[in-house]
């Protein structure tokens, strides 16, 4: 493509027009003539508080006002530079280092060029996007220059010269300038701060160099701030040499090209990578033209992919394929000595791992389904990246004694707490102080001559076990956005604050459109302490005979309005976490606990679904409306069930909950006469000391008619709000859906409940499952059935939510509900799909104008991706919470405990324990000293012991464990541990 430049017109003062002619051939042979004229200033400001100039002609926004002015008029001195000193990074500097450039004690005053912001934005969207909150932090000073559009540091780019020369040479350009323009402006020289071009670029270094830029590397920079020791940690290690290089352990990725032609012709596949938690060296894929897995067993066959990446795989012969591995396999015990220095001449597997494999190989398989060889693939390309933030400890056998002595820069290991990531090598200064506390660690690289991939620390988090550092561990862990409200989302709440009311007057324009339903006897039912009121009922018999039943839901589209910082906050965030001892709410306490929860004896604005039913639970009619009610009472489960149990209560309001009883059963029924399944999973409460919230027991959560009753409504309307906003946005309703599961998910348990209870589980349909599952009992043993329900709900798919045009309308089905359509609409305050769904049943009835957001197809599909994540890492959060304090509220205990065996593997099982809500490994070398001799039997699912300890076990046995806490030796931290007993 050839580049004709022609000259730029100009007015003077004006704005200078740079046009560039590009010409080139067509495919078809036509030549084209394409023109990029872009307009040059001179007023766009420095922005630095010493420049006078600028000063005065400093831009004003629309109110007239001057804008303020960004850099420092004392900006940081360092000994390099005692008048002080501005920072213009280049791309590099951002991308190795954002980490550092976030850190609270370094890195102020920054100049952000607009050709770096648009290079990073290329190069990683995470990325640009910190950089765009880095330069709303009113604190950092980082000012965005638009060095592109200002005439004195346009550059342009020169023929043969490649797009990364072009824009290393603006960077200097504009240092170049900051540096000449303010020693113009500034009268008094010992006030003129210098201008510093911060790179890793060692060819920019040096042409900066001899330019007579002012010019350091990062880490020069860096090691003379205070706190340099961290600060140099934080530094990305992926162009750091670790070692004179040796020869590939791994084998290369084929080329994209190779990898697309592959995929179009069927010979290669791609999918998420998994990797199994009870053995680090099997992987698997899931892959549509297969109705099972492809295992990925090994880690050269894995090819450095880590468990999320997005991968390209290639199928082996099928005389290479495998059954699943029954053995457990933990890489922080099987690894235990590995040298983090060792780097040249290290294998891709470890002697100790080749044997594990060649055992597993040599076993004879049974005939059972899961026994039987399936097919394996390897990895050859990653099509993406998913490496987030890890959080984990160091180990402590990784790092030199001479250590303790010494600030010397050594390599160690990170052990991540998600046993599914491999460990991390880590270079540090500061492996010492970093023993024994929880920190943060970036993944940077994983090179094909390095058995583990390299990172760099980010931050400590505090001492292992501490209560607020293993909270802000797990928040980490699931990416929980967990910092305070910025001032611009709390400059959308109401002026009022907590004074805030319903306006009297029903004239007010807060009134248009709103039904008055205060004379309605509606109530809440919520969990014990629940302050984040979403949803009230209330139930009236009809002159007719049938009943009015209406489901209240808080009205937070009212304040939260489209497209405002509020908004794009909830968004973010996208739901509420809820954890043991504290919620991560998704939005601003003073709506979430007040303005818009339903709290009793106050007038509220919400949005009712009002159905007329008749005393079998047939729907009649349904309305939508959006209203203003005035709750009458807020109770929790057990209140509400002790009165609606009382005989001696015989008011309204008793009389009505009683109403919802009644018809909520036969709801039920109904649900489950359609296919509804009725799933389970581990469900304790953790008790904690009221004013430090420290653990002090774990209980069961007991289920009571309240908690079906409340469930039940908030089906119905979720279906019935599902099936309006449908009729108006056929394409773009957000819409939640749960897909039937493949019937291979389930054969590994069918094949298990028929060998060991002689049970037949059928999945031909939700109805075929939900009906064998009752049948899955033992009179002896109660809880089975539960554990049968918590394995299966393991076999099924997550459901997600989606927008309506996404998918064929058979599609939508929600299996577990056995309902064809479905949404969320009855918690807003603490989801945003809620939030948005609300926005499209106002439009729909009318109420207001649909938002351009709620019918983007591109926006609802952004947003159903970002909320479908975050909705399973809120879950996961919970979950950690929960295990977190069951083990703290077991600590220095040892309590015996009934447990059901749910896996069996050659070398141990797990052991559930329903009291507690946990699982447990049990590994044949705990069971006794020396190791008992063990024989597995893979058909029958079971473990004979032998030697000194003479046991058998097998799958859905009840045992007895003994629990107990332990620290682990190589870590110090400590974790719930069961015996066998």
């Amino acid at each position: 493509m050839a580049s004709l430049k022609r000259p730029a017109p100009t007015d003077g003062n004006g704005p200078t027009l740079s046009s560039k002619v590009y010409i080139r051939a067509t495919r078809l042979g036509k030549v084209q003539k394409i023109v990029r004229e872009v307009y040059l200033r001179k007023d766009i400001p420095c922005s630095s508080k010493l420049c006078t100039k600028c000063l005065a002609n400093a831009p004003r926004d629309s109110f007239g006002k001057a804008v303020s002015f960004v850099l420092s008029a004392t900006p940081s001195a360092t000994k390099c530079y005692p008048n002080g000193h501005y920072t213009v990074p280049d791309t590099n500097a951002f991308i190795n280092a954002m980490d550092v450039f976030e850190a609270g004690t370094a890195f102020f005053d920054v100049i952000v060029l607009q050709t770096v912001l648009e290079e990073v934005r290329n190069h990683s969207i995470p990325l640009y996007h910190r950089l765009v909150s880095l330069s709303k932090n009113e604190d950092k000073r980082f000012y965005v220059f638009f060095n592109d559009f200002r005439q004195d540091t346009h550059v342009v780019r020169d023929h043969g010269e490649t797009i990364n020369d072009r824009n290393d040479r603006a960077v200097r350009s504009a240092t170049k300038w900051y540096a000449n323009h303010l020693a113009d402006v500034v009268m008094a020289r010992s006030r003129c701060p210098s201008i510093v071009m911060i790179s890793d670029d060692n060819d920019n270094l040096r042409k900066a160099k001899v330019e007579g830029v002012d010019a350091q590397s990062l880490a020069d920079y860096v090691s003379e701030l205070e706190d340099s020791e961290r600060l140099l940690d934080m530094i990305s290690q992926a162009k750091t040499p670790q070692s004179l290089r040796g020869q590939h352990l791994y084998p290369d990725y084929y080329s994209q090209s190779k990898i697309q032609t592959g995929l179009n012709n069927g010979t290669l596949h791609q999918g998420t990578f998994s990797v199994s938690p009870y053995n680090y060296l099997e992987g698997t894929v899931f892959v549509s033209a297969f109705d099972r897995p492809l295992l990925i067993l090994g880690r050269e066959n894995g090819n450095r992919a880590v468990a999320g990446d997005f991968v390209a795989i290639e199928l082996l012969p099928k005389a290479e394929w495998k059954a699943p591995s029954t053995k457990l396999l933990e890489e922080d015990n099987v690894n235990k000595n590995d040298n983090p220095e060792a780097d040249d001449n290290e294998a891709i597997v470890t002697e100790h791992e080749r044997r594990l494999l060649q055992e597993e190989a040599k076993k004879v398989h049974g005939k059972s389904k899961e026994g039987n060889p399936q097919p394996t693939a390897r990895v050859v390309g990653i099509i993406k990246r998913n490496w987030r933030q890890y959080v984990g400890h160091i180990d402590k056998d990784s790092v030199k004694s001479s250590a303790k002595y010494s600030r010397s820069q050594q390599t160690v290991f990170l052990i991540p707490m998600d046993k599914r990531i491999p460990k991390i090598r880590v270079r540090t200064r500061m492996a010492k102080d970093l023993t024994g506390k929880r920190i943060v660690v970036a993944m940077d690289a994983w090179e094909q001559d390095s058995r583990f991939p390299i990172g760099h620390f980010i931050k400590s988090l505090g001492e292992l076990e501490a209560k607020g550092a293993e909270t802000e561990a797990l928040l980490m862990e699931f990416d929980v956005q967990y910092r305070p409200f910025p001032k611009a989302v709390l400059d959308c709440l109401p002026s009022e604050g907590h004074d805030w009311v319903v306006p009297a007057d029903p004239q007010d324009p807060g009134w248009r459109g709103r039904r008055d339903l205060r004379d309605l006897l509606v109530c809440s039912i919520d969990p014990p302490g629940c302050v984040d009121i979403d949803d009230a009922l209330h139930a009236k018999k009809l002159p007719n005979g049938n009943f009015e039943i209406g489901v209240h839901i808080a009205d937070v589209s009212n304040f939260v309005k489209p497209n405002n910082a509020m908004d794009a906050e909830a968004a973010a965030r996208g739901t509420t976490v809820y954890l043991v001892d504290k919620r991560i709410d998704m939005l601003p306490m003073l709506l979430g606990t007040d303005l818009c929860s339903l709290k009793p004896y106050v007038e509220r604005f919400a949005f009712s679904v009002i159905w007329e039913v008749t005393p079998n639970a047939a729907i009649v009619r349904a309305d939508f409306t959006k209203s203003v009610i005035r709750s009458r009472e807020a109770f929790s489960y057990e209140a509400a069930q002790k009165r609606i149990d009382d005989k001696s209560q015989k008011d309204e309001l008793t009389d009505g909950m009683r109403t919802l009883l009644v018809l909520s059963k036969k709801l039920k029924q109904k649900r489950m006469n359609a296919g509804a399944l009725n799933l389970a999973s581990p469900e304790v409460r953790v008790e904690t000391e009221s004013e430090t919230s420290d653990p002090v027991d774990v209980k069961t959560k007991q289920l009571l008619d309240t908690n079906s009753l409340v469930e039940e409504f908030m089906l119905l309307a979720n279906i019935s709000v599902a099936t309006r906003v449908h009729q108006s946005f056929p394409q773009t309703a957000l819409l939640r859906r749960h897909a039937a599961p493949p019937k291979t998910n389930f054969e590994e348990l069918a094949n298990q409940l028929k060998v060991k209870m002689g049970m037949d589980l059928k999945v031909d349909s939700s109805k075929a499952l939900a009906d064998s599952l009752d049948t899955c009992v033992d009179p002896q043993k109660p809880f089975i059935n539960t554990l049968v329900r918590i394995m299966a709900t393991r076999c099924m798919m997550s459901a997600e939510y989606f927008s309506a045009g996404t998918q064929a309308e058979p599609e939508f089905r929600h299996y577990g509900l056995a309902s064809e359509i479905y949404t969320h609409f009855t918690s807003p305050i603490r989801r945003y799909a809620d939030l948005m769904v609300h926005r499209q049943l106002a439009a729909a009835i009318d109420y207001e104008l649909p938002d351009s957001s709620i019918h983007s197809r591109n926006k609802l599909e952004a947003i159903c991706k970002n909320i479908n994540v975050r909705h399973r890492n809120a879950q996961m959060a919970g979950r950690a919470s929960v295990e977190y304090y069951v083990g703290q509220a077991l600590k220095g205990r040892v309590i015996d405990e009934e447990g059901y065996v749910m896996r069996v593997f050659s070398n141990g099982c797990v052991v559930f324990v329903p009291r507690f809500g946990i699982e447990g490994l049990i590994r044949v070398r705990d069971m006794a000293e020396p190791e008992p001799e063990s024989t597995f039997d893979n058909e029958d699912y079971s473990l004979t012991l032998s030697g000194s300890r003479k046991a058998k076990i097998e799958l859905f046995q009840q045992v007895k464990v003994r629990i107990s806490d332990e620290a682990e030796e190589s870590t110090g931290k400590r974790k719930v541990r069961m015996d066998l007993l």
